[in-house]
C-alpha cells in the first residue's frame, strides 16, 4: 500500500535514512515524490484507464508561470467548465428554437398568401396541397421547438443545478486543508532537521575541542551535548512519521475524491449525449412528418392532366362551338 506512516514515536530507521532518502526523493510544494530512476517503478492504481486518481498529484504552472495550480484544482476547474459548456449547450439549443419558431411563422403566413389563388383544374389542387402543406409543416416545426425546449434545453439547463458548486466548494476545502496540514508537517520537519543539525555540529565541536584540548569542557558537557543531539534526532523522526501520516490522509482523501469527480464527469457526458441523441431524434421525426406533408402534393402534381385540364376550363369557359361558315350570296 501506499501509505506506510507510522504512528510517533514507533522505531523508525528514518535517521539512518536520512542521506538515502535526500537522493531517492524529492519534496515539490511539501509532497515527497520518488526521484525518477531512483525507485521501483508505481504501477499505475487503475490501468489503461487514464482515471483521474493516476495523473494529478503533480502542481501544475499556470500560463504566465508565476504560481503553481494544485492538480485537484485542475479536476475541479474541469467540472466547472463542464457545467459552463452544458450552459452554453443549452443556449444553443435555445437559439435553434427561435429559428424554428420563426421558421413556423413565416411558413404559416406564406400559406396564406394569395397569390397563385386562381390556378384552375389539377395543377389548381396540387398547387392549393402545396399551399396547405406549408401550414401543416409549420405546424409541425412548432411541435419540434416545443419538444427541444421541453426533452432537450430544459434538462440541459436542469442538469445539477442544486446545490452542485457548493458540493465542489466542499471538496475543494477539504483537500486544500488536508493540504495545508501537510505544509504544516513539512515545516516542522525541516525545523526538526535544521535543529538535529545543529545539535549534530555543536557536538562535534565540543568533541573536537575536548581532543585538542582547546577548552576546558568535560566529558559530561559532551554526554549532556549528544543527549540533546540524540533527542534532536528523535524529534525529527516524530515529525517525518507526522508528515507521512498526514500525506497518506491526504493521498487518500485524494484518490477518493478525484474518482467521484470522475464519476461526476461520466454522468455529466451520458446525460449530455443522451439528450443530444434526444434532438436527433425530434430531427428525424420532424423530417419524416415534412416528407409526409410533401408526398399528398407529390401525388397530386404526379395527376397533373394539361388534357383534363384544357377540358375543365373549356367546359366552363367555352363561348360556343358552333364554328363560322361561308356566306350565302
Amino acid at each position: 500500500m501506499f501509505c506506510a506512516a507510522k504512528p510517533p514515536g514507533s522505531v523508525s530507521p528514518a535517521r539512518r535514512q536520512i542521506k538515502e532518502v535526500k537522493e531517492t526523493k524529492i519534496t515539490i510544494n511539501c509532497v515527497t515524490f520518488p526521484l525518477p530512476g531512483e525507485s521501483p517503478e508505481q504501477q499505475l492504481l487503475k490501468p489503461n484507464e487514464w482515471s483521474y486518481c493516476d495523473y494529478f498529484w503533480n502542481d501544475k504552472k499556470d500560463p504566465q508561470g508565476t504560481t503553481s495550480v494544485a492538480g485537484f484544482e485542475v479536476l475541479l476547474q474541469k467540472q466547472l467548465k463542464g457545467k459552463q459548456m452544458q450552459k452554453e449547450m443549452a443556449e444553443f439549443i435555445h437559439e435553434r428554437i427561435k429559428i424554428e419558431e420563426e421558421y413556423a411563422k413565416n411558413l404559416s403566413k406564406l400559406s396564406l398568401n394569395p397569390l397563385a389563388a386562381q390556378e384552375e383544374g389539377t395543377l389548381g389542387e396540387a398547387w392549393t396541397q402545396l399551399k396547405k402543406s406549408l401550414h401543416d409543416e409549420a405546424e409541425v416545426h412548432l411541435k419540434f421547438s416545443s419538444k427541444l425546449h421541453t426533452e432537450v434545453e430544459k434538462p440541459l439547463l436542469t442538469f445539477r443545478c442544486d446545490n452542485f458548486k457548493k458540493d465542489l466548494k466542499k471538496y475543494d476545502h477539504h483537500i486544500a486543508d488536508l493540504r495545508k496540514q501537510l505544509a504544516s508537517r513539512y515545516t516542522s520537519v525541516e525545523k526538526a532537521r535544521k535543529a538535529l543539525a545543529d545539535r549534530q555540529k555543536d557536538l562535534e565541536v565540543k568533541t573536537q575541542q575536548l581532543e585538542i584540548k582547546l577548552s576546558n569542557k568535560t566529558e559530561e558537557d559532551i554526554k549532556k551535548a549528544r543527549r540533546k543531539s540524540t533527542q534532536a534526532g528523535d524529534d525529527l523522526m516524530r515529525c517525518v512519521d507526522l508528515y507521512n501520516q498526514t500525506q497518506c490522509k491526504w493521498f487518500e482523501e485524494m484518490v477518493t475524491t478525484s474518482m467521484e469527480l470522475e464519476k461526476l464527469e461520466v454522468e455529466r457526458i451520458e446525460w449530455i449525449q443522451q439528450h443530444l441523441r434526444q434532438y436527433t431524434t425530434l430531427r428525424h421525426e420532424t423530417d419524416m412528418f415534412n416528407q409526409s406533408m410533401v408526398e399528398p402534393v407529390d401525388q397530386l402534381l404526379q395527376n397533373v392532366d394539361p388534357a383534363k385540364d384544357r377540358e375543365l376550363w373549356v367546359r366552363e369557359n367555352n363561348t360556343g362551338d358552333v364554328r363560322p361558315v361561308d356566306m350565302d350570296i
